[in-house]
């Protein structure tokens, strides 16, 4: 019997197939040589027969395979590496964007900013494999998604997956699966396709060049679909980023600089019952990009996260736990490009959602690049850091009048730091992704003048899906507090700052779910009081 200090808990999960901690752990049955999800509808198997595992990985190098009946790597993918900030967990999100695909350990190696060895050994000893055993479980489990998900041919599936050849995608396949790509091929169902509102029924154009793919998101219930997307939508740029909000459905589209070429993705949401079912519609120049569309529509809407761990942790004050009754499953809104959320961060240090908005819609029309989409809504790519040094002229250092035509109407210490921090980009000084350290994040745009603690602790919110996140000074927070009456209303903007950062460490590890809660007090006052 496995000898993991958690497992009773776990095994009880299994015993109840529940599947609140589907994605969380797997489990593994010697009797049967498989590894299933806990919520496995097969009978549960005796304990001394149940290994437990925290990745598919793990498994596979203790040679048992895929669970057929219950697919477990179809579940939603481990909350973990977003509430963990360490090694391991930033290498596994870089991996599941298909760093491993480019450059393989070695680069790994170089955006992590440790030695191979380092990683190898750390990734073996929490969780069980190593970084090509899990880019290979994470290939497969992509690949089987594709072909039983879609119409995508398998000689195309090999390179969307992210194998390099037909043969390794053959051997993979029938190891983990026990099974041949066709047969897998066999048991899929009918190509989703996305609903959409009436008006946007109609598809635009075929883009030149570019391939369509069409894929569910599975999704750890519950969901707070309307959350999420309203705070997606009250952000989107025009042209970069489209959304709708009907009754029936929700969607956003946002355009996208990837590896191989431009490309785009579309999300919805439609209601099935009490859950929600989400749709990805991926638009690339080569479907060896398709791994990091999913991995950037996956953070977009946080469907990793543990909402029912967040929900139960916060509803202990009884001050939130109204909120969490009121909104079940309420999310952090991702990104789909650090470099781009970095600017638009800056942009809006200062000013309201609304005011950023218009700013940045009209600064990508004038300095972005055109994009032909067959999403509608979607025409233009967000400036890059080269192309903002370019549209944006330094102010004069003698504090002459702007010209009242420029691409960004900011004033110009703003300006500055938008072109000292393009400058830093593009010399490779500043280098954020999805695996950098919350720490090194915090030290690397805080030594940029104009920069301070409110936007890197927004860009670990936002780029990194960072759940303990505190935004001190954020209007909108003492807002929030002040309509639940969390604060003295008598007392000095200053010091209700001060005393909700306070009350807020008893909201760790999740004061970035609390500060989503709070916003939306802000937004919606509750009726009523709140006890």
């Amino acid at each position: 019997m496995d000898e993991h200090p958690r497992f009773a808990q776990r095994y009880r999960a299994v015993q109840s197939r529940d599947a609140r901690f589907d994605g969380q752990f797997i489990f593994a049955v010697s009797s049967t040589g498989i590894y299933c999800r806990p919520s496995c509808p097969a009978r549960a198997p005796k304990p001394q027969n149940v290994t437990f595992y925290t990745t598919s990985a793990a498994a596979h190098q203790a040679g048992y395979r895929a669970c057929r009946r219950c697919l477990p790597d179809a579940a939603p993918g481990s909350p973990e590496w977003n509430i963990r900030q360490d090694l391991s967990s930033r290498a596994m999100r870089l991996i599941r964007e298909g760093i491993m695909n480019e450059g393989g350990v070695a680069e790994l190696s170089r955006r992590l900013g440790y030695s191979t060895r380092h990683i190898q050994r750390t990734l073996h000893a929490q969780l069980g494999a190593g970084p090509l055993a899990l880019a290979r479980a994470h290939r497969a489990q992509t690949a089987r998604t594709l072909l039983v998900a879609t119409d995508l041919p398998i000689s195309e599936a090999v390179f969307a997956a992210g194998f390099t050849s037909s043969r390794q995608f053959n051997e993979t396949l029938r190891e983990i699966f026990g099974t041949s790509p066709s047969d897998i091929r066999a048991r899929r169902r009918p190509s989703p396709r996305a609903a959409v509102p009436p008006e946007a029924a109609e598809p635009a154009p075929q883009a030149h060049h570019r391939l369509t793919l069409d894929l569910d998101l599975p999704v750890r219930e519950p969901f707070d679909a309307p959350g999420v997307f309203r705070f997606l939508a009250q952000r989107a740029v025009a042209g970069v980023e489209a959304a709708q909000l009907a009754e029936n459905c929700l969607l956003y589209a946002r355009t996208l600089r990837l590896r191989r070429g431009a490309g785009a993705l579309q999300l919805t949401a439609t209601p099935q019952g009490p859950r929600w079912r989400v749709h990805l519609r991926c638009e690339v120049a080569s479907l060896a990009d398709v791994p990091a569309v999913v991995s950037a529509a996956r953070h977009l809407l946080d469907l990793d996260a543990d909402p029912v761990a967040a929900g139960a942790a916060l509803a202990h004050d009884p001050a939130l736990a109204p909120l969490v009754r009121r909104t079940p499953g309420i999310r952090l809104p991702g990104i789909a490009d650090v470099q781009e959320y970095l600017f638009r961060a800056i942009v809006g240090q200062q000013i309201s959602v609304a005011a950023a908005r218009t700013h940045l819609s009209r600064f990508a029309a004038a300095a972005g690049t055109g994009y032909k989409s067959t999403i509608e809504g979607l025409s233009t790519l967000f400036p890059t850091a080269g192309e903002i040094l370019a549209a944006v002229p330094d102010p004069s250092p003698d504090g002459g009048p702007l010209d009242p035509e420029r691409p960004l109407r900011l004033p110009a210490r703003s300006i500055r730091t938008i072109r000292h921090t393009a400058a830093a980009w593009e010399s490779g000084q500043l280098q954020i992704d999805r695996g950098t350290d919350p720490a090194a994040l915090h030290q690397q745009l805080t030594a940029i003048a104009g920069i301070g603690e409110w936007t890197s602790s927004y860009l670990a919110l936002r780029a990194l899906g960072h759940p303990d996140v505190w935004m001190r000074g954020d209007v909108a927070l003492v807002a929030g507090a002040e309509n639940l009456k969390l604060l003295d209303p008598e007392i000095s903007p200053s010091a209700a700052h001060r005393a909700l950062a306070h009350r807020a460490q008893r909201w760790s590890p999740w004061r970035s779910y609390a500060a989503m809660h709070l916003w939306n007090a802000a937004a919606t006052p509750p009726k009523g009081p709140y006890r």
